[in-house]
């Protein structure tokens, strides 16, 4: 008599793979005014590979015509394995200490850090935290800056490994953060102008949050710091994480952009995360724009 032999069921082979994706630097930016200057990246950095890795740069006594000048500064990538989900995680630091631009605005130390905790088991898109990150003793023209930072602004990592950007959870707390600049009494015409388009395009991610499949969304902007103390100097208003000084510019304080990049043979975009201590538009004294401890993580998980 024949017997019949037992198939077992198929058991998936596939085994996921991750580019980590990490870059750092401390200060750039193009000055035009009172001199015509590119600002190369200092310390820049950068990971992006499958085996990980740790890679560090450090830079001493810039000055950008004495202008713009730091004391000491560093940036440190590292991607691996986490000993907690299988996962992946990166890590992303900028440090600038001694930062003085114009005489107006110093601090004695800067870090931004980001780190993406990608899951082995649908792990697009990641849990970020920004631990590390702080501002020590940062200054205008001599006056202490109180701030209030929100590092959990990213909250749980969406549910059914939907994108950042694609989360209504989120993105209405981001919404609410811009709408309180867009809509403040006094904000200048020029960044009335910018963050009533930055609402209108988080209202239009908010409507759309629910449709799925892979489609690359526009960048977004937020914060980390939630609000800015009092500055006891003649005519300087603060927005949000937005200082307006008059004869200097505009400064913005733990700016974040959440955006997406579609990477070669991938099958969905994967979300970065760029956090930037110091974000200044510079007008008056000045004209220009510069950035100071800058840091960028995210990866790509396959398939």
């Amino acid at each position: 008599m024949a017997t019949m032999t037992e198939i077992p069921e198929a058991v998936s082979t596939v085994e996921r793979s991750h580019d980590y994706h990490a870059e750092a630097h401390v200060l750039s930016g193009h000055l035009q005014r009172p001199i015509e200057q590119k600002i190369e990246r200092h310390a820049s950095v950068a990971l992006k590979d499958r085996r990980g890795g740790h890679l560090t740069r450090f830079a001493e006594e810039v000055s950008i015509e004495g202008l713009i000048t730091f004391a000491k500064g560093h940036t440190r990538v590292s991607g691996a394995r986490s000993l907690k989900n299988n996962g992946w995680i990166t890590l992303s630091t900028s440090v600038v200490e001694g930062l003085n631009v114009f005489e107006i605005i110093t601090a004695d130390r800067i870090v931004s850090q980001v780190s993406t905790d990608h899951p082995y088991v649908n792990g697009h898109v990641p849990q970020v935290t920004f631990l590390g990150t702080q501002f020590q003793n940062l200054q205008v023209s001599g006056f202490p800056v109180t701030l209030t930072l929100n590092l959990g602004i990213f909250g749980d990592r969406p549910a059914d490994d939907r994108s950042y950007l694609q989360d209504a959870k989120f993105l209405n707390v981001v919404k609410e953060q811009t709408e309180k600049i867009a809509k403040a009494n006094g904000l200048p015409k020029e960044l009335k102008e910018q963050y009533h388009e930055k609402l209108a395009r988080i209202e239009q991610l908010i409507k759309t949050s629910d449709a799925g499949g892979p489609v690359r969304h526009e960048p977004i902007t937020c914060s980390l710091v939630q609000s800015i103390g009092e500055i006891p100097i003649p005519g300087v208003q603060t927005f949000g994480n937005v200082m307006v000084i008059p004869d200097f510019g505009s400064v913005a304080l733990g700016e974040i952009e959440v955006g997406e990049r579609m990477d070669e043979g991938s099958q969905r975009p994967s979300v970065y995360i760029e956090l930037t201590g110091i974000n200044m538009k510079l007008g008056c004294v000045g004209h220009g724009t510069a950035k100071a401890a800058t840091a960028t993580a995210n990866g790509n998980t396959h398939p």
